[in-house]
């Protein structure tokens, strides 16, 4: 049985029986290749997916969900749901009504090259990096591809379907200079496999990585600070989960009384698009069936909206912007789609540290009182010179870094994270508090 059949059984039979219910059917295709020694030595291929159905009855909310599509399956995944339900406080739970929503697919044949053209890739990849002759070893050289499929519907009328993807390109050499050895890793996105150059993928890495090779220590100090768009990427996701409807309806956010106010410097504005044609993460709905839209985050400095599913919105008396997100076997939460820091005029330093990798974000910060304490690498700009610096801490609020914004850059990179794409640009903050040496 397909999804659609699926889909179309479980919405007859919960009919049947007076049920409302949203049916879900999610699939994930991933194919992993790793290179090494000149050959493909690594080769994974999976798809997973499932259905899943969420049931509202007498405002209870019930879920179930199976891998198995035959009518037993079904029959026992909806009893279960129901089942769920009823052993759930009453509350103001309801189903959205819905339309039709189309069927829609997002990446058309843009992963459909041969599979002996994407191991020609990541092969040319791992030998243009053993060329230089920087490149020590050779922590990974990979490709990889994502495809997901989602198919909706629900007794309220909701019925529709979308297919995206993207592929990615990425390396992590170990490189070396006299004493000085660095490890680094970077990854190159796009919507099509033919849109990846493994020869333009190696050089960015080997820039990335070896303009750190003999960095020196960094003394302590307050200095002026640019963030790189990777380094922005990781601060947006901390930021994510104050943005969310959950964590404002849950009473976790610092913004939850914020909607209107100034809560960052003018010029940063933060939005989530899941329309955009070329997005990595973008959708035609919701998990709720809700119909994508663009919505303005923060605008110019003030905070505008907050993203919410149906639930977080009834709850906090806010509108749903259409962030529903689950698969098929998750209950529903609230996700981004490609949040999208909005390019500037570009940054320039003169005197201060440029911050171009953080580690341990997820373990030295604290998303909701803001507060971040990581290590860095960089380089120093001072008097005319740059060079690299390392092993140096860093120490900042993410709610007062947001008003230190002095400068945006222009130089958009594409990030995985938070629960979907982060587009991210360069950040120029007028001081931060770096502890090195």
């Amino acid at each position: 049985m397909t999804f659609e059949s699926a889909k179309d059984f479980l919405l007859r039979r919960a009919r049947e029986r007076g049920v409302d219910a949203e049916v879900l059917g999610t699939s994930q295709r991933e194919l992993t290749l790793g290179a090494a020694e000149g050959r493909v030595e690594e080769i994974s291929h999976a798809v997973r997916g499932g259905v899943g159905v969420r049931v509202v009855y007498d405002g209870r909310v019930g879920y179930a969900s199976s891998e198995a599509l035959d009518e037993t399956s079904l029959e026992w995944m909806l009893d279960e749901a129901v089942e769920n339900a009823a052993l759930q406080t009453r509350g103001g739970a309801v189903l959205l009504e819905g339309g039709a929503l189309g069927r829609h697919d997002l990446i058309g044949e843009g992963l459909s090259a041969a599979v002996e053209a994407k191991a020609d890739a990541v092969v040319s990849l791992e030998r243009s990096l053993r060329a230089d002759e920087r490149v020590d070893a050779l922590a990974f050289a990979r490709y990889a591809e994502s495809e997901t499929e989602a198919v909706l519907g629900s007794t309220r009328g909701a019925d529709g379907g979308y297919r995206n993807g993207y592929s990615v390109l990425m390396a992590g050499p170990v490189m070396k200079r006299g004493e000085s050895v660095k490890q680094g890793w970077d990854i190159d996105l796009a919507k099509e496999f033919h849109a990846l150059d493994p020869s333009r993928t190696s050089q960015t890495i080997l820039e990335r990585v070896g303009r750190h090779l003999g960095a020196r220590p960094l003394p302590t100090g307050r200095l002026p600070a640019v963030f790189e768009p990777e380094v922005t990427a990781a601060v947006l996701q901390l930021l994510v989960v104050s943005l969310s409807g959950k964590t404002v309806a849950e009473g976790k956010s610092r913004l939850a009384q914020r909607l209107g106010e100034r809560i960052a410097s003018e010029q940063v504005t933060l939005v989530d698009d899941p329309t955009l044609t070329h997005g990595l993460a973008s959708r035609p709905f919701d998990a709720e069936g809700t119909p994508a839209r663009r919505t303005p985050v923060i605008e110019r400095g003030v905070l505008r909206s907050f993203l919410h599913n149906s639930d977080t919105a009834r709850r906090t008396g806010q509108t749903n912007t259409g962030h529903a997100a689950r698969s098929y076997a998750s209950t529903l939460g609230v996700s981004i789609s490609n949040l999208l820091l909005e390019p500037g005029a570009g940054v320039t330093l003169d005197d201060g540290v440029i911050v171009t990798d953080v580690m341990g974000v997820h373990a030295g910060a604290n998303p909701i009182s803001g507060d971040v304490s990581v290590q860095g690498h960089g380089l120093r700009v001072e008097g005319g010179e740059t060079y690299p610096v390392d092993n140096f801490a860093i120490a900042f609020n993410l709610f007062r870094l947001l008003e230190q914004v002095e400068a945006v850059g222009d130089d958009l990179t594409w990030r995985p994270g938070g629960g979907g794409i982060v587009g991210a640009v360069s950040l120029q903050v007028d001081a931060l508090s770096f502890a090195g040496s």
